[in-house]
């Protein structure tokens, strides 16, 4: 898949999360192999460019090209000053939030609320393509609730406005996350349009990532909640896109040893204090689908430092490794 410049390949695209898609887990996904990483969102308001979780979410050092900068907000001229900010210090694509179900942002008439003004959508995506020289992705939902399914109008005011690639996740805003996604409205708005569409929406094995790209045409799958605790599905629906071959499910010692590795870097980026309450989602994400969750959910929250944490981690992939069950 071509955006701009860049050729984004493998085809296999790390969704961006709120308090989630940080630099950390952005490094983590591109070395598991995912093609593009998009940071979570970094809201439009030049009030809030200096904090501390600004200047954290806008740090792009070292980082693998392309760097996506993902920005939220409702006003054109603050998204457009946004973009510009943003493309200064580094984003070499620029996002717009318009897929965002949460109510917080949605009150404030951002994410998937602005799919409910279309003129609006339009001033915006023009006024972020005319500011900036690097290419503009938009993300979406198929509409904001079942009954005004608009991602066909977005869509095709998005590509008459200049945007380069679109994301297209298979919920309207109404639908949050409950439910299961649904593929067609994608495949209607790929047909539609010229630019490349990214399939967004419970994509979380290799095989559902082919059947996807099936049935919709799309250029790219886009990986979300798929990706907690498994960043390695990059690296396993690349192979399996490009083989149709399995590849083998990583035993507790590679586990341990990619998740002792983004603990880590977790402390190195935040600090320790910050960097352990922040790892603890994480932990908890790697650990969801063993059967030993609720155990290693006690263990791991007990620790209230980096050095207690990474002992705890390891000592339960390793009595993982030997057969041992863990007591909480």
């Amino acid at each position: 898949m071509q955006i701009g410049p860049f050729r984004i390949d493998p085809p296999v695209v790390l969704a961006p999360m709120a308090g989630v898609t940080d630099k950390p887990f952005r490094l983590l996904c591109k070395r598991m192999g995912a093609g593009l990483a998009v940071s979570e969102m970094t809201n439009a308001d030049p009030k809030l460019w200096h904090t501390r979780k600004s200047l954290q979410r806008m740090d792009h050092q070292g980082e693998p090209e392309p760097v996506s900068v993902q920005i939220a907000g409702y006003d054109p001229v603050m998204l457009a000053e946004a973009a510009r900010f943003n493309a200064a210090n580094g984003a070499q694509l620029i996002d717009i939030n318009m897929g965002c179900p949460a109510k917080k942002v949605c009150n404030v008439w951002s994410g998937s609320a602005l799919l409910q003004d279309e003129p609006l959508v339009a001033r915006i995506v023009r006024a972020v393509v005319e500011a900036v020289d690097v290419p503009v992705t938009l993300k979406i939902r198929t509409g904001w609730d079942r009954d005004h399914r608009n991602a066909l109008a977005i869509a095709r005011i998005a590509e008459d406005s200049g945007i380069a690639a679109l994301a297209v996740h298979g919920r309207t805003r109404a639908d949050k996350y409950e439910g299961e996604a649904e593929y067609e409205t994608i495949a209607a708005v790929k047909a539609a349009v010229g630019i490349p569409v990214l399939a967004n929406g419970d994509i979380t094995t290799p095989e559902r990532a082919r059947q996807v790209l099936d049935a919709t045409g799309a250029d790219a799958v886009m990986i979300g909640r798929g990706a907690q605790g498994r960043p390695w599905i990059f690296r396993e629906v690349a192979h399996y896109l490009a083989t149709s071959g399995q590849l083998p499910t990583p035993g507790p010692a590679e586990v341990a040893a990619i998740l002792l590795g983004h603990l880590q870097a977790l402390y190195a980026f935040y600090g320790e204090q910050q960097g352990v309450r922040i790892a603890r989602k994480h932990l908890g994400w790697y650990a969801k689908d063993r059967p030993e969750n609720a155990a290693f959910r006690d263990v791991v929250n007990r620790a209230e430092d980096a050095a207690s944490q990474m002992r705890l981690t390891r000592d339960y992939f390793l009595a993982l490794e030997a057969g041992v069950a863990i007591a909480a």
